[in-house]
């Protein structure tokens, strides 16, 4: 082989080694950078794990609040039924309470509802017990109705 041959062959020998060389160095690199993702990909998923847990439990302490069944039976008789379900399940005081509440204010307008004068009154009536019920449980008090809130306690201690 001549000389240029020779110098030729070693300088492509030499490229051959640059770029294996170089190869290796950027592959460790993808490997560094492929780890270092793998390790934020594990963190983003303990942060979301963490997220979602904290997530749920507030779900759930909202869903077991007694105070959004008494919010609930206050929203007509189809709320009523919601909220004696809903109570089913979890009973909570406060729920139980306007359940009860509101059974009885019902209870009692369609009774006296019929008389035809007095029906007007005590239809007024109702509405003011049911207004100042409905801003008791918004508050998450339990305050009876000033009518017969304690007999309606009492008469529907079942529910």
């Amino acid at each position: 082989m001549s000389d240029d041959n020779k110098d030729l062959g070693d300088d492509l020998n030499d490229m051959l080694d640059d770029a294996k060389d170089t190869a290796k160095r950027t592959g460790e690199k993808i490997s560094q950078k492929a780890s270092e993702l793998a390790d934020d990909a594990k963190e983003f998923a303990g942060d979301a794990k963490e997220k979602a847990t904290e997530f749920a439990e507030d779900a759930k302490e909202v869903l077991s609040d007694g105070k959004n069944v008494a919010i609930i039976a206050h929203i007509t008789i189809i709320g009523w039924i919601i909220a004696l379900i809903m109570n089913g399940s979890n009973k909570t005081e406060i729920g139980s309470f306007y359940i009860r509440q509101m059974l009885g204010l019902c209870l009692v307008g369609i009774v006296l509802g019929w008389i035809p004068l007095l029906g007007l009154v005590v239809g007024l009536v109702l509405l003011v017990a049911w207004i100042m019920s409905l801003i008791s449980a918004l508050g998450g008090e339990m305050k009876p109705t000033f009518l017969l809130g304690e007999q309606f306690q009492e008469w529907f201690k079942g529910l």
